[in-house]
């Protein structure tokens, strides 16, 4: 199909170019051989008058049109996606359709379970991948990698609607045998202690190390970790403090380690976790069903 003489089967070509800035890669994942994307270029570069990619040392870089096409080509093909999506009368228990879902392992570990439990009694058929955070969680809703990301609201972009899910607070947690059980949590013994913190594999802070730098603490981290869910453990047997969602640290408990909770020495900001989608997708059937269904997963985690 063609729109004022551009081949609108080379707007695939050209989201894929500009996101790999490299032909070799762009063929890999469009299943296309390097001559026949570097014919789509070729095209693309007649048609705009423009190099788009430019070879600089040994790597391609973006001209400034080609990057000034990145969003309105990507939200073309995105409202092109979201339309098709938008078939009436969506059934669950028909559909095979994947969701793709941006979590933290915090939120895999406590929350997803529910998930999965209310979409079984729905007898739901449905694909759920979920993936891990990155760095900029508003570029996969824009490249329609993530349909729906779950994220604290500081997170969330302007760009996009979003809807909150449910609240956390945090607590101070160690072994139980440890000293530092002994007492409430003081701000000296927090300060002289070791910790243990989640570090994300995307680099960014997790949302307690954001709020404690942002109160100018500034903790003795001993033992850094990509994964919230390990941390329980990881503290059995040592002197140190792991700063965790109280949802986790129950749960962990409940599974019989022993490990003691406390409230931190300096007031945290509670946790709000945040829905986000495209909002080209905010009148698909099939979010409102996905949404409502981590809704009911949330009253479940809540109640228990």
């Amino acid at each position: 199909m063609h729109f004022r003489k551009l081949d609108l089967n080379l707007l695939v070509a050209l989201d894929v170019l500009i996101r790999r800035q490299s032909v070799s890669l762009a063929a890999e994942e469009l299943h296309l051989s390097q001559s026949a994307m570097s014919n789509s270029l070729s095209r693309l570069r007649d048609y705009f008058q423009d190099d788009l990619l430019t070879q600089v040392g040994r790597k391609m870089v973006l001209t400034h049109h080609a990057q000034q096409l990145e969003q309105p080509v990507r939200d073309i093909l995105v409202l092109i996606e979201a339309s098709l999506m938008l078939v009436p009368g969506f059934d669950p228990t028909t559909s095979v359709r994947e969701f793709k879902i941006c979590v933290s392992d915090y939120t895999l570990y406590t929350l997803v379970p529910y998930v999965l439990e209310v979409a079984n009694e729905q007898k739901s058929s449905v694909k759920l991948n979920f993936l891990p955070q990155v760095g900029d969680p508003k570029k996969e809703l824009d490249r329609s990698e993530a349909d729906l990301l779950i994220i604290p609201s500081i997170f969330c972009s302007d760009d996009h609607p979003s809807e909150p899910l449910h609240e956390d607070e945090f607590r101070c947690v160690v072994w139980s045998h440890s000293h530092l059980a002994l007492g409430d949590m003081t701000i000296e013994k927090f300060l002289s202690a070791g910790h243990i913190c989640m570090q994300p594999p995307n680099s960014n802070p997790s949302f307690e190390t954001y709020s404690f730098e942002k109160a100018g603490i500034h903790r003795n981290i001993q033992i850094r970790a990509f994964s919230f869910s390990c941390l329980p453990s990881l503290l059995i047997g040592t002197d140190r403090i792991a700063t965790l969602q109280n949802t986790l640290v129950k749960k962990a408990i409940s599974q019989g380690l022993a490990l003691t909770s406390m409230a931190p020495p300096v007031e945290l900001p509670r946790l709000q976790e945040h829905m986000q989608w495209h909002k080209y997708q905010n009148a698909d059937l099939g979010m409102i069903w996905l949404r409502e269904v981590f809704k009911e997963a949330v009253k479940r985690l809540l109640s228990d």
